[in-house]
């Protein structure tokens, strides 16, 4: 006797809800209450032969057959029949979904949420696998529900799913009756001004108590405080940066951004730097690796590491080129993956034009947003809707993007960078000097307006496509490296082709990279000479090409403040992948260009010089006296840089920016490397760290309210700060010492073989035939 399985379903297009259905007895499945879904279900699954079970496609026409079962959508009626089969049900409202765990018997709730348009694809998805089932061995069974199903798991409750198609494409909608309008970056927007005084506000506590725990010397930290607080500019704003390199980045990140949480560990030594940051930039990787936390309702680090059963989220051990992971032979799975990748992509090229990085953002969704297809309705701009962000409980989240003239290849230090937050799209640069609203990207805008003839748009900053787009380097590189990549990730050849056809069919066309069409920025600024303003396509790649690897522009600019970055730099700058210093260099040399447009930036030393001194294997400061700047009326220093490089503590975190996958445990080794990098060896290295955090954090403040710096700060600052030396001498293969030792688990990855999951022979068949079916 099997067990029935209860199941929701949501359908996304009209007609939209959620319904019941109950599979009894391995027959059918058939809807609960609900008419309209009869005509969304267009699968069952029926059992054979025993165990054994084959898909079929099947409509069904209407509900009869439903024997004993309640005709309604509601937990008050469904529950009574529950208890009458035995079972103890709990209900659990949790965002949009409703969890129903079973205390008592092992039956399997899921829930299933594929648009109707993809349902009525799954024809020659269900071809494919009776394809493959021929070539089978009999005794393998095909998938069960929860094969075809993502199960939906939270790790936090979840952004807001925000477009109003409910899926990845951008859609047309009625325009407010306030027309959105490009505004001029001489200032911060209206919306982020009001947003950083509650954030003000809300960094008091947190600030007080990191400061208080580092017991410096001479400064009563409690009362400082209490003092000051109601003056604004007395009070530090502190920003974290977090680099590119891929995977690498993303990870190294984290390690830093778990130390400075004070919800993991209230005591460490930089605990609590997180709730006292104003602002959070990411790019590339470690644009990845902010996007995600905030896709995730601002989940922890370990959090995330944890997951929840079946969910992708962060599971680097599977490559993105595979799919998810889950329960069952995986053949549907894979399948599905690449046909719902091509679906969206399909669905969106209908109104707008689409690139290879609308396939990557895609793809990069399954690994880092916890819902189910990686989020497809999950626009950056409804961060700004989430709770905690509109609290102003979280810092400000900003992704770092460049522009690049249509036709060329190369990305100079002279190229517009752009940045994403919740509130807008733009850039400080004088070649558009503009803002627009994030919310509205891809409206009508001409001239900085939107004609009352002109259409309104929603949608199109869907989150994985804005994270997609800050890490567009990985298109060329997929596209020139895809035959290794394939080898590495033990991807068959012939699929690999295929893939490379589509990525070489993109390139030709000039869509290696993010397409923003329209252009927001047309017809804007034109007296400025804006490089764009007759330029109905504004076209963007990685934020790093630029070698600003760093996401420091939007930090550095004077409206915003700051007074402290912490800089986490997971660079690739040597052959060994280890940082030297050039993401600094370079917004160095960007600031002192024309385009820098009046901001400052402390000196940086040369490669040779940071490789020779150490300086990127060890905490660095750059910019220690303010008075070593030379300062118009009003203006005031450039924020304080903390160099945080990624470093050996005790394990190889020098993966390359191109490995695609990890085993769970080096995924874990590469974040506690940085945490100990972050911590040094929890004050094992130096003793004083969380008091040398807290004087770099005040140091700016002391300066412009002419305070004396304590005597400990001064210790402090002589050996952390950089100071001024060169060496220039020539260096040779670089390859540092692990600085703490390597750690146990370290040994047991280097003793043991990266985890790697072989695709079956279905898998191959299913994934391959699909990916034809794009193609052609």
């Amino acid at each position: 006797m099997y067990e029935p399985t209860l199941l929701q379903v949501w359908t996304k297009s009209p007609p939209a809800g959620r319904y019941w259905i109950v599979e009894h007895c391995g027959s059918t499945i058939r809807p609960v209450g609900g008419k309209d879904a009869h005509d969304h279900l267009k699968y069952v699954f029926e059992r054979e032969r025993g165990n054994q079970r084959l898909l079929r496609e099947l409509d069904l026409a209407d509900g009869s057959g439903i024997d004993r079962r309640p005709q309604s959508t509601s937990f008050t009626d469904l529950k009574p029949w529950l208890e009458r089969t035995g079972r103890e049900q709990t209900f659990q409202g949790v965002d949009r979904d409703v969890e129903i765990h079973d205390q008592l018997n092992k039956v399997e709730v899921v829930n299933i949420w594929y648009s109707p348009v993809v349902l009525r694809g799954m024809a020659k998805i269900l071809s494919l696998v009776v394809l493959a089932l021929s070539f089978s061995s009999p005794a393998i069974a095909a998938p069960d529900a929860t094969a075809i199903a993502h199960v939906v798991n939270t790790v936090g409750i979840r952004a807001l799913p925000d477009s109003p198609s409910g899926n990845y494409a951008p859609r047309v909608v009625d325009c407010p009756s306030k027309r959105p309008t490009i505004r001029l970056a001489d200032e911060l927007s209206d919306s982020e001004t009001a947003w950083v005084r509650r954030r003000r506000d809300n960094t008091i506590d947190p600030l007080k108590d990191l400061l208080s725990r580092a017991k410096i010397p001479g400064f009563d930290a409690e009362a400082y405080i209490d003092r000051v607080k109601k003056n604004s500019s007395a009070l530090p704003i502190i920003a974290i940066a977090a680099s590119g390199g891929g995977y690498r980045a993303l990870m190294n990140g984290a390690g830093f951004l778990s130390a400075a949480d004070s919800r993991n560990n209230e005591s460490g030594p930089i605990s609590g730097l997180l709730q006292s940051s104003t602002y959070l930039a990411g790019l590339s990787g470690g644009g990845w690796l902010v996007g995600s936390i905030f896709a995730n309702n601002f989940s922890t680090i370990p959090d995330l590491q944890r997951g929840t059963s079946d969910s992708a989220v962060w599971r680097f051990d599977r490559s993105i080129l595979k799919g998810p992971k889950s329960s069952g032979i995986g053949l549907l799975n894979t399948a599905d993956y690449w046909k719902d990748i091509s679906h969206a992509v399909d669905e969106k090229d209908k109104g707008w034009n689409t690139t290879l990085t609308d396939w990557w953002g895609r793809a990069l969704s399954y690994q880092l947003i916890n819902d189910s297809d990686g989020g497809p309705a999950y626009t950056f701009s409804s961060i700004a809707e989430t709770s905690s962000f509109k609290d102003a409980d979280t810092p400000f989240p900003i992704l770092v993007a460049d522009g690049r003239a249509p036709g060329d290849r190369v990305i100079s230090l002279n190229a517009t960078v752009f940045e994403f937050n919740p509130f807008e799209f733009g850039t400080w640069d004088p070649t558009i000097y503009g803002f627009a609203p994030i919310r509205y990207l891809a409206s009508n805008f001409t001239n900085g307006t939107i004609s009352s003839q002109g259409e309104c748009v929603r949608g199109f900053d869907q989150l994985g496509f804005v994270m997609g787009t800050s890490s567009s380097l990985f298109n060329q590189f997929l596209l020139h490296n895809i035959t290794e990549i394939g080898a590495e990730n033990d991807i068959p050849s012939f699929i690999i082709n295929t893939i490379g056809t589509i990525l070489k069919g993109l390139d030709v066309g000039n869509e290696d990279i993010a397409q923003y069409t329209p252009n927001p920025f047309f017809g804007w600024n034109p007296t400025n000479k804006s490089i764009n303003a007759k330029d109905y396509q504004l076209t963007l790649v990685d934020g790093g090409e630029d070698l600003q690897n760093l996401p420091l522009h939007p930090l550095i600019q004077p409206t915003r403040g700051v007074d402290i970055i912490f800089a986490i730099d997971s660079s690739a700058d040597t052959v060994n992948n280890w940082p030297n210093g050039t993401a600094l260099r370079a917004t160095y040399d960007r600031a002192d260009s024309r385009i820098g447009n009046g901001t400052l930036f402390p000196h940086i030393p040369s490669a040779e010089t940071f490789i020779n001194k150490r300086l990127n294997q060890r905490p660095t400061l750059f910019g220690c006296d303010a008075n070593n700047f030379t300062l118009l009326d009003g203006q005031f220093p450039p924020p304080l840089i903390f160099y945080i490089p990624n470093a050996p503590y005790t394990a190889h975190s020098n993966v390359s920016t191109f490995d695609m996958t990890y085993s769970i445990r080096e995924r874990d080794n590469i974040i506690q490397n940085a945490l100990n990098g972050a911590t040094q060896g929890n004050s094992t290295i130096d003793k004083e760290w969380s008091v040398c955090v807290v004087c770099a954090i005040m140091s700016r403040g002391w300066w412009k309210a002419n305070e004396d710096i304590p005597d400990a700060c001064n210790t402090c600052f002589d050996r952390y700060c950089w100071d001024g030396k060169s060496n220039d001498t020539a260096v040779r293969d670089y390859e540092p010492e692990y600085i703490i030792g390597e750690s146990q688990s370290q040994k047991e990855e280097d003793n043991a073989a990266r985890a790697r999951f072989g695709p079956s022979s279905y898998a191959t068949i299913a994934t391959g035939a699909v990916l034809l079916s794009i193609v052609l």
